[in-house]
């Protein structure tokens, strides 16, 4: 008689540090050290920096609780999660599904014809899979967010290369502008260093949850947050440093637009690693007994940490040398590398500050990686050995196609000529279509379905009910109970206290989170332009 199969037990964080310190490096990423100072320096520094703080209370923590108890609560990767919870049938799900149908149309009789079937595609497949497009949907965005995001990160190992052995020494933002477009567009080089950071991704996820993410995350984090504030503490000696710090800290909300403020929310969501599935996967490897609402808080708070104090990195030192801060997403590799060249002791300072970036992208990727990762282990019966080398394998080859085309596109004329010609521009790249199809698109829809399905499918009673465990004061009573979605608990009969975290949470992820991603959504893809 054959001996029945027994299923591997699923792995666990160690407990609720290591989870912290594993989502909050997935969090923190380039997002918080690359893109943020540029999206701040472009709309006026402190206003803005406070708008962002806001939004990330407001958006972040709320769908990031949503992501952790989803997770949590079906043990699975995303796909599995939402195959498990999905209903029969859903009519809000059609609605949504002839929402994008009709989208498509739109787009089609504007000739934009990439983008109109790219829409009739999704619509269709949100009326076959329900709300299972959902998981689909962030282990596909986790793919291709990784095949480009492993060239940036490639770029910033090439660069801790290149200041370690003193290959950055320009004194102007033009001499430096040269040398990055020489190096990106070293195609044999770029792909080098992006199979580097994939090779390295690739062995944290191979060694698995406690002994690979966990383990690298308590190591890399703390490490991060070691090498910013040694930086921090060398550009605020700077002669003129003052004037950065008042950038970042003063809010003149007269350089404050409302498409700032929208740009805002948008990255809140982005930085934070939401709708691509890694809080849903991680999730899935926390306890029972760990605390989903503290969790959440801590992480946020770190990430936003970490985005302030990359500006206090920054700033000070761009305004001290006399560069301009709205440089633009040049400002990482392009001034600041001429910034730090003008210090003594430069190329030291250069390349802490590389290395910085890179364990910042290492953090990310290893998340993105895990949640496909997941996916093959959960669904297919891999092994995790076997799917990280494969997933590994897969996404190094589709980010070499963005590696090439972001300098050297001309090489590959077909695949150009097809770009072009669906999704318009005649120098459209690959790594821009990837990134705007990802971040534009898959990753909003993604947050907004999270919201819609955990406020009113899954049911806000039943996500505050795994929620509980963990934190038995996150409980909600009757004033607020009707919005919130939870009026026949009976535990909620209480008139002592009205307001509580449940309730104000169960109000945000069910009315006030959808319709400020919508609108940023709708920012992001055009159409919404709220320039005066």
């Amino acid at each position: 008689m054959k001996e029945k199969s027994v299923t591997p037990e699923r792995e666990k964080w160690s407990g609720q540090l290591g989870f912290i310190l594993a989502a909050a490096g997935s969090a923190i990423g380039l997002g918080s050290i690359w893109r943020f100072p540029y999206i701040t320096g472009e709309n006026g520094g402190g206003a803005f920096m406070l708008v962002y703080l806001l939004c990330c209370a407001a958006v972040g923590i709320p769908v990031m609780i949503c992501e952790i108890a989803l997770g949590r609560h079906t043990q699975r990767n995303p796909i599995g999660c939402f195959n498990q919870l999905t209903p029969p049938a859903s009519l809000l799900a059609h609605f949504l599904g002839g929402g994008m149908v009709l989208t498509g149309i739109a787009l089609l009789c504007f000739h934009a014809i990439g983008w109109g079937v790219t829409a009739l595609i999704f619509g269709g497949l949100v009326f076959w899979k329900s709300w299972r497009i959902v998981g689909i949907m962030g282990v596909v965005a986790g793919f291709l967010i990784l095949s480009y995001y492993s060239v940036i990160g490639g770029w910033a190992i090439g660069y801790v290369v290149k200041a370690a052995s003193n290959q950055l020494t320009f004194e102007t933002v033009a001499q430096a502008k040269t040398t990055y477009l020489d190096f990106i567009g070293s195609t044999g080089r770029v792909i080098g260093f992006h199979f580097v950071f994939m090779l390295l991704c690739v062995a944290i996820i191979y060694k698995g949850v406690q002994k690979g993410i966990e383990t690298a995350c308590k190591f890399m984090v703390p490490l991060l947050f070691i090498i910013m504030l040694v930086l921090i503490l060398r550009a605020l000696t700077l002669p003129g440093a003052a004037a950065g710090v008042s950038f970042c800290f003063t809010p003149d909300f007269s350089k404050l637009t409302a498409q700032g403020v929208l740009v805002a929310l948008g990255h809140a969501f982005f930085t934070l690693s939401l709708g691509m599935g890694a809080m849903i996967t991680y999730g899935s490897y926390l306890g029972k007994n760990e605390n989903i609402f503290a969790s959440g808080v801590w992480i946020t708070g770190l990430d936003t940490l970490v985005s302030v104090l990359s500006c206090l990195m920054i700033f000070p030192a761009v305004f001290a040398m006399g560069f301009e801060p709205g440089e633009g997403p040049g400002l990482v590799f392009q001034v600041v590398p001429a910034v730090f060249h003008r210090l003594p002791a430069g190329p030291l300072w250069g390349t802490l500050f590389f290395i910085l970036l890179a364990v910042a992208a290492l953090a990310s990727g290893i998340s993105l990686l895990e949640v496909v990762t997941a996916y093959f282990v959960d669904e297919k019966k891999w092994t995790r050995h076997r799917a990280a080398i494969v997933t590994g394998i897969a996404i190094f080859l589709l980010g070499g196609l963005s590696a090439v085309s972001i300098e050297n596109w001309d090489k590959l004329p077909a695949i150009q000529k097809a770009v072009a010609a669906c999704f318009g521009g005649a120098r459209a790249s690959f790594f821009d279509l990837v990134d705007n199809l990802t971040c534009n698109w898959m990753l909003p829809l993604g947050g907004l379905f999270i919201c819609l399905f955990t406020g009113w499918i899954w049911g806000t009673r039943n996500a505050i009910g795994e929620i509980r465990h963990g934190s038995k004061n996150f409980a909600d009573v009757h004033l607020l109970s009707l919005m919130a979605g939870l009026k026949d608990d009976p535990s909620h009969n209480s008139s002592t206290h009205p307001l509580t975290l449940a309730s104000m949470w169960g109000i945000f992820v069910r009315f006030i989170c959808p319709v400020a991603i919508l609108i940023t959504f709708l920012h992001t893809i055009g159409w919404l332009n709220l320039k005066p």
